[in-house]
């Protein structure tokens, strides 16, 4: 299997981890030799619920009785993804109440920009510096990080950056502008969180010159940060809500919100404005309404604050200098990239799972389930200040 792997599976990068999976339950994946390893990443933010949610497989095989994919979006009704726009609706605020799924996040991320250009009639889309939202060819021209875009330019034209944080850069924000496209909380950057009201800075800044605010919550959102999406904590409401990741509970998807106003833009003028076959899949749709109504219906997103303050309690280390985000969307930072690579690997072989953030290299990625036990968290903390140790006992005998 592992020749196969590298023979016929193509690769993004010269050294996966390369782990062979042979199942995966609740909080841990198992690999062939039955080795579990604890996850602290829910597969980059993914998996919600953990794995084999029995919420989420009940309605993955309950659906599959029914049918699965039958007609392209939106065509047929059918009632898993009708259900799943229509609970996504009652959980958002005004205007944000029609929704188009996607498969993906970065397929999301292109539905908005296209809508923002057909609402707005303008072309410039503003961005961040060290924003990540994808790596099709429109989300790749707003990634905030030119070592990953040269090799596959030209891009998408009529994109600047601005810096996130900069209160100086709104002026870049005018007239010209169809939208300004922030990650509510910046993911691939190290977890930066908005300060001194940023957000609604942005907000009233796009009202006064006519622009649209896309937030990206791909990441943030579904009760990773505490609360179901990210910009409820900042007092900030987007025109265009783009959302991904832990919707599916462990299944591919994307969606992006707004209002039906804007939505029904992209319905004539053309026609098909934006057409999918698989987005919306009933299949999907259906883990995605079991894994919304479990983290809405239970306290798993207070839980998720009481989780980060045992993450922060027990992760306290002279090599740790900080740890950023909120809820369990957090990085921890060490001095050096090297000191988090081998923080990450070896934690691997003592059988837990961390992982990298795309742009700040002395980042450790700790977003586990939102199911996580508090044993399970201390366990895994346990592991790194253990590694850190010796990294710190060895740097001190050299």
């Amino acid at each position: 299997m592992l020749d196969d792997f590298f023979k016929y599976q193509a690769q993004t990068t010269p050294h996966p981890l390369a782990m062979c999976i042979s199942h995966a339950e609740g909080s841990y994946i198992y690999d062939t030799t039955n080795k579990a390893y604890l996850d602290f990443v829910a597969g980059v933010s993914a998996c919600s619920l953990g794995h084999k949610h029995p919420k989420v497989v009940n309605a993955v095989k309950d659906q599959l009785d029914k049918y699965m994919h039958v007609m392209v979006y939106g065509e047929y009704i059918q009632e898993p993804a009708v259900n799943l726009a229509k609970l996504l609706a009652k959980h958002l605020p005004d205007p944000l109440e029609t929704t188009y799924l996607t498969n993906s996040g970065t397929e999301a991320i292109e539905g908005a920009l296209k809508l923002a250009r057909r609402v707005t009639g303008r072309s410039e889309i503003i961005a961040a510096h060290h924003a990540y939202h994808g790596n099709t060819m429109g989300s790749l021209s707003v990634m905030g990080f030119e070592g990953r875009k040269n090799a596959f330019r030209p891009l998408i034209p009529d994109v600047r950056f601005i810096n996130f944080n900069n209160e100086d850069d709104l002026s870049f924000i005018t007239s010209k502008t169809a939208a300004v496209l922030l990650e509510t909380i910046q993911g691939g950057a190290g977890f930066i969180e908005p300060q001194n009201d940023y957000l609604q800075k942005v907000r009233q800044r796009c009202n006064d010159v006519g622009a649209l605010l896309i937030l990206d919550e791909i990441q943030p959102g579904f009760g990773r940060t505490g609360k179901l999406f990210g910009f409820e904590h900042f007092n900030c409401i987007p025109d265009i809500l783009v959302t991904g990741k832990g919707l599916g509970g462990g299944m591919p998807i994307g969606a992006f919100t707004a209002s039906k106003v804007m939505m029904d833009l992209l319905q004539d003028n053309p026609k098909l404005g934006h057409i999918t076959t698989f987005g919306g899949h009933p299949v999907i749709a259906a883990a995605a309404i079991a894994t919304v109504k479990e983290i809405t219906e239970s306290d798993l997103m207070s839980q998720a604050l009481e989780k980060e303050q045992v993450i922060r309690k027990h992760l306290k280390h002279p090599l740790i200098s900080e740890i950023r985000g909120r809820g369990l969307m957090l990085a921890a930072l060490t001095p050096s990239s090297d000191i988090t690579n081998e923080v990450i690997l070896k934690a691997k072989d003592q059988g837990l799972i961390l992982f990298w953030l795309l742009f700040e290299q002395k980042a450790i990625r700790i977003t586990p389930p939102l199911t996580i036990s508090n044993d399970e968290i201390i366990k895994g903390c346990q592991i790194i200040t253990r590694i850190l140790d010796e990294i710190l006992s060895r740097t001190k005998s050299s």
